[in-house]
C-alpha cells in the first residue's frame, strides 16, 4: 500500500489547485509533478498555433469570482469553490434581477447538492456554477455578478518524459491535467501516471517508455500534430489513464478495431485481476483515446479506468473529492500498469529448445519428492514449456493455458538460466 499511498498524497497536494486548459494553475501542478520525476520536461505552445484542425486558444488567468446579494452577502465565490465560475469565463461586473440572474447560473438538475463542472472554451460567454438547492434559495432582489478574468496571448502547456530502453519500441502513458478541483477525474491520472514512472526509472528496461501529461483533447491534438511520425514509427502500445483512483470497478476502452497489442494486454491482465471487469466500445470513448485513434493517426492506444469516466455519479461535479479516491484505489491501478508492463516486457516468442519434455530434475526445475498438491505451480511451468514453440508470444501462450502472464515470468527467467529457452522479440518489438 505503500504506492497508493503516495499517489493519495500526491493527488491532496495538487487538489486545492484552480486549472484548466491554460494557465498558472497548470504549470504550477506540473511543476510540482517534476519535482517527484526531474526528468520531466514543461513545454509550451504559443496561443494561435494551428494544430491540425484546431487552434492553441488563449491563455485564461482568473483572479476573483463571486456573486453577492443586495446586503453585500457572498452567496458564492471562486475563492471557496473554484468550479463556482464556469471555466473560460470573460469578465463581467454587473447588477441584475433574480430572473436574470438565472439566466447565468448553472446546476445539475439531478443531483441538488452539488456544483457542476462546466466550462465554455471555444465560445466566449460568462456563468456561475451552483447546487440547485442554492439556486432554488435565491430570493428576488439585485445581485451583483463579478468575474475579474482576462483573456490572452500565452501558451499551452504540456509535459513529456522519455525514458529509453534496450528497443526504441516505446509504450505511451497519457494522461490529463485541466480541471480544477476533481479528484478521480483529474488527479488520479497524473499521480499514477507519475508514480509509474518512478517504478520504471529503477527497471532494467527492455522498451522505451514515454509520459505525455496534456490538457484534455487540445493537449493530445497539439501534442500528436508535432510528434506523430515519431510515434508512429516507435510507438507499439499505449494507455490513457483517467479516473483511475476510486475502488469500484476495473474498466478498459478498447482502441477503434480492438485489434492492438494494446487491447491484448489489457484483456489479458484484467481478466486474472478482476474477472467482471468492465470492457468497453470505442463507441463509448470519451477521452484523449479518441485522438489517438483518429482515422490517419491510427495509434495503438486504449483506455484504462477504475470507474469509467461519467459511470459514476460524482463525475464532473463537486462530489468528485478526495473521499472518492484512495489509497487502495489508487494502489489496485499501479498493481493492473505494472502487470501491463512487465507482460510488455517479457512479451516474446518463446521456444523450448530439446525435444520432448526437457529433465527438469536435473535443473532443479521439478519437486524430487511427491505428494499430494504439489505439482501446481510444475504444472505451470510444464503447460508453458508445452506452447513454447515459437509460434506463440507469452500473450497468446497465457491465454491458452489460462495463466496469467506474471505467474510465468519467474519460470522464463529460470528456463533461461538453464539453457532451455530461446527468445525472439514480437513483431511489434
Amino acid at each position: 500500500m505503500e504506492a497508493g499511498k503516495w499517489m493519495y498524497d500526491l493527488a491532496e497536494r495538487l487538489f486545492p489547485i484552480g486549472r484548466s486548459l491554460t494557465g498558472a494553475g497548470v504549470r504550477k501542478s506540473l511543476q510540482i509533478i517534476k519535482e517527484q520525476i526531474p526528468e520531466l520536461e514543461i513545454c509550451e505552445v504559443p496561443s494561435k498555433t494551428q494544430v491540425f484542425d484546431w487552434e492553441v486558444p488563449k491563455e485564461w488567468e482568473i483572479t476573483e469570482g463571486y456573486i453577492e446579494d443586495e446586503e453585500g452577502n457572498r452567496i458564492i465565490d471562486y475563492a471557496q469553490n473554484n468550479l463556482h465560475v464556469m471555466g473560460y469565463s470573460m469578465p463581467l461586473d454587473e447588477y441584475v434581477d433574480l430572473e436574470e440572474l438565472y439566466t447565468y447560473i448553472r446546476v445539475e438538475e439531478g443531483q441538488p447538492d452539488v456544483i457542476p463542472y462546466v466550462t465554455s472554451y471555444y465560445v466566449p460567454r460568462s456563468g456561475f456554477c451552483m447546487s440547485r438547492n442554492m439556486r432554488d434559495s435565491l430570493k428576488p432582489g439585485k445581485y451583483h455578478m463579478v468575474i475579474k478574468s482576462r483573456l490572452f496571448d500565452g501558451v499551452l502547456n504540456y509535459a513529456e518524459l522519455y525514458l529509453p530502453g534496450k528497443s526504441k519500441k516505446e509504450v505511451l502513458l497519457s494522461t490529463y491535467i485541466c480541471h480544477p478541483s476533481m479528484a478521480n477525474n483529474e488527479l488520479s491520472g497524473p499521480v499514477l501516471a507519475t508514480q509509474l514512472m518512478r517504478w520504471l526509472k529503477t527497471l532494467d528496461r527492455n522498451l522505451s517508455y514515454r509520459l505525455v501529461i496534456v490538457p484534455e483533447t487540445i493537449g493530445s491534438i497539439t501534442y500528436l500534430s508535432k510528434n506523430l511520425q515519431m510515434l508512429k514509427e516507435n510507438m507499439i502500445a499505449g494507455f490513457v489513464l483517467s479516473c483511475v483512483g476510486d475502488n469500484r470497478a476495473y474498466s478498459y476502452i478498447e482502441t477503434r478495431e480492438a485489434d492492438t497489442l494494446a487491447d491484448k494486454v489489457m484483456q489479458n491482465v484484467l481478466k486474472h485481476v478482476d474477472p467482471e471487469y468492465k470492457r468497453y466500445s470505442f463507441l463509448e470513448r470519451g477521452s484523449d483515446e479518441r485522438q489517438y485513434n483518429a482515422p490517419g493517426v491510427d495509434l495503438p492506444v486504449c483506455g484504462f479506468c477504475r470507474t469509467k469516466y461519467g459511470e459514476y455519479p460524482e463525475y464532473h461535479t463537486s462530489a468528485d473529492d478526495m473521499s472518492v479516491i484512495s489509497p487502495e484505489g489508487l494502489q489496485g491501478a499501479y498493481d493492473v500498469m505494472q502487470k501491463v508492463i512487465m507482460a510488455l516486457e517479457y512479451n516474446k516468442y518463446y521456444r523450448i529448445k530439446c525435444l520432448c519434455e526437457p529433465q527438469l530434475g536435473k535443473r532443479g526445475l521439478y519437486p524430487t519428492v511427491s505428494r499430494k498438491g504439489i505439482y501446481a505451480e510444475v504444472r505451470k511451468l510444464t503447460n508453458f514449456i508445452a506452447y513454447a514453440d515459437g509460434k506463440r508470444d507469452l500473450l497468446d501462450i497465457s491465454n491458452k493455458i489460462g495463466e496469467p502472464v506474471w505467474e510465468l515470468i519467474h519460470h522464463i527467467d529460470k528456463l533461461k538460466e538453464s539453457g532451455l529457452l530461446d527468445e525472439e522479440s514480437t513483431s511489434d518489438i
